[in-house]
């Protein structure tokens, strides 16, 4: 009922969305020809560079031939033209305030990463997508972050690196400034927003988005709707709205001090419940402007300069190739760029040559008005119905009845011959989560579909999305429970593999050279099957169900307004809930490990089940899932210990009689992923010498 009073109270905006649409559509499906004959207009471009730092690199030390790096951070300026046809999917860029010469600047902090003297780099530029403004991808070096270079790795391999805001909803890391968009008139642009909020720990208020993003369009509450349920599959129980205000009440008690970006609750938010906000906001910025700033800074960095650009490129000269990488929120984002057609420079050539999306099995939201890139893209227990997961999730061209769609993520790039080649390798958490089971599968959950030549697709078997540590941990280092859930986190890593698909994937874009063949459950093989064919040997864990951390995704109407293929437009809030879709995962072993897939050394020679699921506890929710963290159950190191639990699963003494034994077959394992190309020698040497520091048994 309160959806029907939202699109009834915005009808007459939704309608002006439509038609808007619908020109946006025509201008898009006219791409190719209009691009073509677009030559005159001014370009979009990289206007200016500033450094505001550079400094010595992980202390001046030396890696191998590449020798020392340095680090540079600072500012790039742009600007775009929102008649190119290039653009013209950017969500209400139209909108947009332009400068005397028609265009729409931006500014968005950068960071490079690059040898010192330039000559000795490898020639490859390795952008990471940043996530939530936040670095990733130095931890591929092992023992490494953003100030340490532990084994240095990507040092020796001799990336260029680099760095951009894309996301101007953060308040830290690396972020980029957007433009608000306006109606014509002048006049703010409104439209329903919903936010969730699921805690950790009580409190009085929280922000209005996580973080704030738009703030409401009055301190008056009359037409905002905000919700409580304990589980995600729950009827939602409305809060009066007399027991809550737009108001902060942090310093202040209830009704507190008025506030536009933040609400209070009367008695507080508690922990056990998932707390639903549907409210007018106001002023959007156009989100999808990070699309364009990336391609054109890329593009920037790879040599191509717009005419009367003054921009000064640190990279000039040396860089013949570029790859680019992003992990969950920002491997989404990927996805989306090169289904988006980003990966098409002004000068039409390439951006990107290589792409490793990483647990991501979906898109994301980050081009539609009132976009919150910091959302979820959904998952059992929080923010089900943002979107995200819309068809299509595969990257060859598919049909959805469901949904009514018909199309794949390598279109556009297909059609400028601008594709990359993708590796794109996920976690166990990716199905039971985010159904990573319709990249590869029909919509009814009935057959296996063939995989584009431009993409590999690798299963991380036994890991979960929020990844494990660099060193795998006997069960005599057992670690805790996060805060919400009942089962130890999953330690078993796949920094690993990654390195080794990484190397693969260079090799593939410089010298043609095949990567290892996609590896990951299916139909035919029987270990891709319902869940309901699920059966995990030993869950020490209450209320617990494969059913109930398992995401089950339905098909969700967001109006007319708003286009699911391109997940672009105007949202109705709440969406209309259709069809449900089928569920399917990776089947297990009478261990509850998978039986498909990459198979790293924990998975071969375990020393426990691993999973990418947890389950909440009792005052968060218990029996839902604990969203993107898999759990670790150790095997018990006796026979009679595990007999005394009634754990089917042999114990560390019955599988390992001795420690050499347990040595042996994880060289064995270790040789045989070296041989196959899913793990580098020197990481070999390192699970090696691991398993001979292991208490086992």
């Amino acid at each position: 009922m309160d959806g029907a009073a939202a699109r009834e109270g915005h009808g007459m905006r939704n309608a002006h969305s439509a038609m808007r649409l619908k020109r946006l559509a025509l201008a898009v499906a006219l791409l190719p020809l209009a691009t073509a004959a677009f030559v005159d207009a001014a370009d979009a471009r990289i206007t200016r560079i500033v450094i505001a730092k550079t400094s010595p690199a992980f202390g001046g030390a030396s890696f191998g031939s590449i020798g020392a790096y340095e680090q540079l951070d600072g500012t790039a300026y742009g600007e775009l033209d929102p008649r190119d046809p290039l653009n013209a999917i950017i969500q209400d860029l139209e909108l947009a305030p332009r400068n005397a010469a028609g265009m729409v600047e931006y500014s968005m902090d950068i960071s490079i990463l690059k040898p010192v003297d330039m000559s000795k780099s490898n020639r490859t530029l390795l952008y990471e997508t940043v996530n939530r403004g936040r670095k990733n991808l130095p931890f591929l070096n092992i023992g490494g972050d953003q100030t340490k270079a532990g084994d240095g790795f990507l040092q020796r391999q001799g990336y260029a690196q680099a760095w951009s805001g894309w996301e101007g909803d953060i308040t830290t890391g690396l972020r980029i400034a957007l433009p608000v968009a306006v109606n014509t008139d002048g006049s703010p642009i409104t439209g329903r927003v919903r936010a969730e909020y699921i805690l950790t720990a009580p409190r009085a208020t929280v922000n209005i988005t996580a973080p704030p993003a738009y703030e409401a369009a009055s301190l008056d509450n009359a037409d905002a709707v905000l919700t409580r349920r304990v589980h995600q599959g729950d009827a939602r129980e409305r809060i009066d709205n007399g027991k809550w205000r737009f108001a902060d009440c942090s310093g202040a008690p209830f009704p507190g001090k008025p506030d536009a970006a933040k609400v209070c609750l009367e008695g507080g938010f508690d922990t056990d419940h998932i707390y639903e906000l549907v409210y007018t906001g106001k002023n959007p910025t156009v989100a999808g402007i990070g699309f364009a700033a990336t391609r054109d800074f890329a593009a920037f960095l790879r040599g191509e300069a717009a005419v009367g650009s003054t921009a000064v490129n640190p990279l000039a000269g040396g860089i013949d190739n570029a790859l680019i990488f992003g992990s969950s929120q920002s491997g989404r984002w990927i996805r989306t760029f090169i289904h988006l057609g980003f990966n098409e420079s002004e000068s039409h050539k390439r951006v990107f040559d290589g792409a490793i999306p990483h647990k991501a099995s979906n898109r994301g939201a980050f081009n539609v008005r009132f976009a919150q890139p910091n959302r979820l893209s959904g998952t059992q227990h929080t923010e089900a119905q943002y979107p995200g997961q819309e068809s299509p999730q595969t990257f060859d061209v598919s049909t959805d009845p469901i949904a009514g769609v018909t199309g794949g993520q390598l279109q556009r790039c297909r059609k400028s011959q601008t594709c990359p080649r993708i590796t794109a390798t996920f976690t166990d958490t990716e199905y039971w989560e985010a159904m990573m089971a319709l990249n590869t599968t029909d919509a009814a959950g009935k057959k296996d579909l063939a995989m584009p030549q431009e993409v590999r697709l690798y299963f991380f078997a036994g890991t979960q999305h929020g990844g494990g540590d660099a060193l795998q941990q006997p069960p005599a280092v057992q670690p805790k429970p996060p805060l919400a859930c009942q089962l130890a986190v999953n330690s078993n890593s796949f920094f690993p593999a990654q390195r080794a698909l990484l190397v693969g994937l260079r090799d593939w874009v410089v010298s043609g050279k095949e990567p290892p063949a996609s590896t990951y459950p299916s139909i035919a093989r029987k270990s891709l099957v319902p869940i309901a064919e699920i059966n995990f040997p030993y869950v020490p864990a209450s209320h617990f169900s494969p059913q109930g951390v398992a995401a089950q995704r339905v098909h969700l109407d967001r109006g007319p307004a708003f286009r699911e293929v391109d997940i672009v437009g105007v949202m109705a809030e709440p969406p209309q809930v259709g069809a449900a879709y089928p569920l399917l995962v990776p089947q297990v072993d009478p261990d509850g490990n998978h039986i498909d897939g990459l198979r790293n050394t924990a998975v071969q020679v375990p020393l426990g089940t691993y999973t990418g699921w947890n389950v909440r506890k009792a005052g968060f929710s218990e029996g839902d899932s604990c969203d993107l963290i898999g759990a670790f159950i150790p095997f018990f190191r006796t026979k009679v210990e595990r007999i005394a639990a009634e754990d089917p699963r042999p114990s560390l003494e019955e599988r390992y009689p001795t420690h050499d034994l347990y040595v042996e077959k994880v060289t064995a394992a270790a040789a045989r992923l070296v041989a196959d190309r899913f793990l580098l020698p020197e990481d070999a040497d390192l699970l090696v010498s691991q398993a001979k520091a292991a208490a086992i048994p």
